[in-house]
């Protein structure tokens, strides 16, 4: 285990960066996936199912690992992630149930610009001006790539609502991973995450959900479970969590973003959507706040020291 720890060290930051967009791609196709689902399964069985197949999954392939998981430091970190991841992905199905997949995707995004505070709030580390204007940036180009219609789409439903709610969690997600990684081991807490969240789902779905009849569990339905398993949660949620403990939250946010950017391409491929000059401004602006966050901090890098993050740690 220290092996991996060494090499994970070795690691150039920009590698970490490059995995975060290869999960962004993954999750941009999973808006589909996940519209497709959830109308066979209700929210919180979803979620729950998913994240139990998951923990099953990653447990096997970590099991010499998985020691560490009985001891109380990483059981109490393990429910916080468990119980914020749980709650974030299913308020966001609560709201992607009630509102459009564009602005869907478009208000979870704002979590870029609640993180730099939750980070500054949960860590004491104050965001530089840079990380602020980079979210600003991003969330007006999200909003661009995401909202398609006119200014009418801005209005709060109860959907909205609770997407906005998603995006706070997670927020709070993205910084307890990054702050957590710092004295443990990262793999060992989404194992962790996944078996607490998805106890989480199954729980509240067996006192306030109903099962759907055997005849909506289609062929399709269970391609969907796998895709959602294997790629959005065993390979993508996991590459999440081990970049966050390489890369600052406030830039690690930014790069998340591009999932409404991908979720938008995916919806050219597949249905024929207009590329039009709304969406290539949109694209610039998140590329261009990207950029911000890149360059312009490494200039400041000794007198901010917050920006540095934290390699993993492996007992």
């Amino acid at each position: 285990m220290r092996g991996f720890s060494d090499i994970a060290g070795r690691i150039p930051t920009s590698v970490y960066k490059l995995l975060l967009v290869v999960a962004t791609i993954i999750w941009g196709f999973s808006f589909v996936v996940m519209k497709d689902a959830v109308d066979v399964l209700e929210p919180a069985y979803l979620i729950g199912f998913r994240f139990l197949a998951t923990g099953v999954v990653l447990a096997v392939v970590f099991w010499r690992r998985m020691r560490l998981a009985f001891t109380k430091d990483y059981l109490m970190k393990g429910l916080v992630l468990g119980v914020l991841c749980f709650l974030a992905f299913w308020v966001q199905t609560i709201g992607l149930d009630n509102t459009t997949p564009g602005k869907n995707a478009f208000l979870t995004a704002t979590y870029c610009v609640i993180v730099p505070f939750a980070w500054w709030v949960l860590a004491r580390k104050r965001p530089t001006a840079f990380n602020l204007l980079a979210a600003v940036m991003a969330v007006l180009g999200i909003g661009l790539v995401s909202l398609q219609g006119s200014l009418s789409e801005l209005s709060m439903g109860y959907g909205d609502l609770m997407t906005l709610v998603s995006a706070l969690l997670f927020a709070v997600h993205i910084v307890y991973v990054s702050k957590f990684s710092e004295t443990n081991d990262v793999l060992v807490l989404t194992v962790m995450q996944f078996f607490i969240g998805g106890a989480c789902g199954v729980a509240y779905g067996a006192c306030f959900e109903t099962l759907p009849p055997a005849s909506a569990l289609t062929p399709d339905f269970f391609w969907n479970m796998a895709y959602l398993v294997i790629f959005a949660s065993c390979v993508a949620l996991v590459i999440q969590n081990v970049a966050l403990a390489h890369v600052p939250p406030a830039q690690a946010s930014l790069f998340l973003s591009l999932e409404s950017v991908f979720g938008v391409l995916f919806s050219v491929m597949l249905y024929g959507e207009q590329v039009g000059l709304k969406l290539v401004a949109g694209f610039v602006l998140i590329f261009g706040a990207i950029l911000v966050s890149e360059m312009f901090p490494l200039k400041r890098k000794e007198q901010a020291p917050q920006l540095e993050a934290v390699p993993v740690h492996v007992d």
